[in-house]
């Protein structure tokens, strides 16, 4: 049987850190007293330092944060056409510059045979799948799949997809875009659960080649793990002034506990500390503290993840794969390693791999 690799991956973020201006932005709409001095306190606990976004911030003369392009103005956010009129702008630039850091030569453009693209923040038609088809020059053949609106795991569903591909057809080479533009979300709201849920996402953008050619990652197998009773604590709707973004604060406690007592399944049987490489899904602090202690990890098994959560936050599907680069970079022949991502249902999408 044909084993897929994860041959390289590349990822990009937008030119503008907009992680402090939020919290001071955010912190101004809600009501001054215990709930704001609780935000303030969240956010020092999120171990998240930077987050980027295509929306510029700047401050007035008065000490308010705005943006430059007039995207967040208070008492007048956007709806949902001009949201995705700055989606249609703002997301081929930044998978444009994901790919150009792919590198991919003349002679595997030639080659890539199928391209898959995942979002949840942003659509239109001719949309993504065609800006990597013209951008690279690739054979207007190519077959081309577009994975929508799955939330934080399509990562791993765009990575599953690849996988079968290249088991069906050793000789495809499959090229894999995870974007987000979360930013184009936030709402205006004086909800506490709700605005500490914005103060973890970003936007980003992973792109990556997957082949039978061995190197990289190798992709072992895959397992979709569903907690039952759950589907209402990740929800992800299109309404008139976005899309509508509901996660609850039980969906930490919720993991740590199904890994509590099923951490076997997610393994395939194996103890989790036989596991060399951790590469899960940064929903935020309090999800990677609840996988590393629902699964008995070592401290230091999730610093990919904590790593890149400090530095780009929750870039929903895009953010596994970020994670799964920085193992790349230093993985070791032979390790053994498990990727997990966690989304609406509520359900974690798990892969396990090895390098090569």
């Amino acid at each position: 049987m044909t084993t897929a690799f994860i041959n390289r991956i590349a990822t990009a973020v937008p030119p503008h850190d907009v992680h402090n201006a939020f919290i001071a932005f955010a912190t101004g709409m809600l009501p001054e007293g215990t709930v704001r001095n609780l935000f303030r306190r969240m956010a020092r606990l999120s171990a998240i330092e930077h987050r980027y976004s295509f929306v510029q911030p700047v401050a007035t003369e008065d000490g308010v944060w705005k943006d430059v392009e007039q995207v967040y103005e208070p008492g007048s956010f956007p709806a949902t056409a001009r949201r995705m009129k700055f989606f249609e702008s703002f997301a081929p630039q930044l998978a444009r510059k994901a790919l150009d850091k792919l590198a991919l030569s003349a002679e595997e453009r030639e080659t890539v045979t199928h391209v898959i693209v995942t979002s949840c923040t942003g659509l239109y038609a001719p949309g993504l799948d065609f800006e990597v088809v013209n951008h690279l020059g690739l054979n207007t053949t190519v077959e081309r799949t577009m994975i929508g609106f799955m939330g934080c795991y399509a990562g791993i569903n765009a990575l599953k997809s690849a996988h079968h591909i290249v088991r069906s057809v050793p000789e495809a080479r499959v090229l894999v875009l995870n974007l987000e533009l979360c930013s184009l979300h936030f709402q205006e709201t004086q909800e506490l659960e709700q605005v500490l849920s914005f103060l973890v996402f970003a936007d980003g953008c992973a792109a990556s080649l997957v082949s039978a050619e061995p190197k990289g990652l190798a992709i072992d197998s895959f397992l979709a793990v569903q907690i039952p009773h759950t589907s209402h604590l990740i929800t992800w709707r299109i309404g008139e002034l976005g899309f509508d973004m509901h996660l609850s604060g039980q969906v930490p406690g919720e993991i740590g506990g199904a890994l509590k007592q099923s951490g076997s399944q997610v393994t395939r049987g194996k103890d989790p500390l036989e596991l060399d490489l951790w590469a899960v899904h940064p929903g935020g602090r309090s999800i990677l503290d609840a996988v590393e202690k629902g699964l008995a990890l070592a401290p230091d098994a999730l610093a990919d993840s904590r790593s890149v959560l400090a530095r780009f936050g929750n870039m929903s599907s895009a953010t596994v794969m970020f994670v799964l680069r920085e193992i790349i970079e230093h993985a070791q022949s032979g390790q053994q390693g498990c990727a997990m991502s966690f989304g609406p249902g509520l359900t974690a999408e798990t892969m396990l791999f090895h390098a090569a």
